[in-house]
């Protein structure tokens, strides 16, 4: 979910604000998604790189907004049957904010229709490293053999993604043609979309465009064209 500075920027308003609209596109996208029936949304809210190089006053705007956002749309997963999931590491966020996010993934834990996954002090690149050594340290203590590794699926259940399917379309607003250490080992087969649009102006229209044009491709996974 990217631009919201820039949006804020080309609109003469603080970067917060811009965070704030952004907020709010949120909502609208994942109301969409559900609407649509799409049954896992994942939403790369902020990496580790953010957590190191961003401003700590802006930092501290995202988390509190964070929080007023998981306050303002509990009532509307449980409703809807939305469970809330994420990854990441969360012990690096403030402590009002791993408490907020354990509340309210322990109210939705029972929730069936929809997995609302946010990533949070996420690097993919630390992810698989975690993963590796998670998997060292159970090789050494003889819950796995070293050659059990080379099996994909089985490496898999170390990353923290472990039970989610690997995303069918990855959608990246703010005109950046990069995917910015997000999933690197989930995204090997993923259809991608770079839209120039800021994440506060994207829209479930925008969202039907990337939707449409996903349906027209044809996903072969390594396989030949079908004669």
């Amino acid at each position: 979910m990217d631009g919201n500075g820039r949006w804020a920027q080309q609109h003469g308003l603080p970067r917060l604000a811009g965070h704030a609209e952004g907020a709010k596109a949120t909502v609208r996208v994942v109301e969409e998604c559900r609407r649509l029936g799409i049954r896992v949304v994942t939403l790369y809210a902020l990496s580790s790189e953010n957590v190191l190089r961003r401003p700590k006053e802006e930092l501290q705007g995202l988390y509190e907004l964070l929080s007023q956002y998981l306050d303002s749309q509990l009532p509307r997963m449980l409703e809807h049957g939305i469970r809330l999931e994420t990854i990441g590491g969360l012990d690096a966020l403030p402590v009002f904010l791993q408490d907020k996010l354990a509340e309210v993934k322990e109210r939705t834990r029972g929730q069936r229709e929809m997995r609302l996954v946010i990533a949070l002090n996420y690097g993919a690149r630390a992810e698989i490293a975690r993963a590796a050594v998670s998997a060292a340290r159970d090789c050494v203590q003889g819950k796995l053999r070293p050659e059990q590794l080379g099996d994909e699926a089985v490496f898999s259940r170390y990353l923290y993604t472990h039970g989610t399917p690997d995303p069918d379309m990855l959608i990246r607003t703010g005109g950046e043609y990069r995917i910015s250490n997000f999933l690197l080992w989930q995204l090997a087969y993923t259809e991608l979309f770079f839209i120039k649009q800021y994440w506060p102006a994207f829209t479930p229209e925008l969202l039907h465009d990337a939707l449409r044009d996903y349906q027209r491709r044809e996903r072969r996974f390594g396989g030949l064209r079908p004669r």
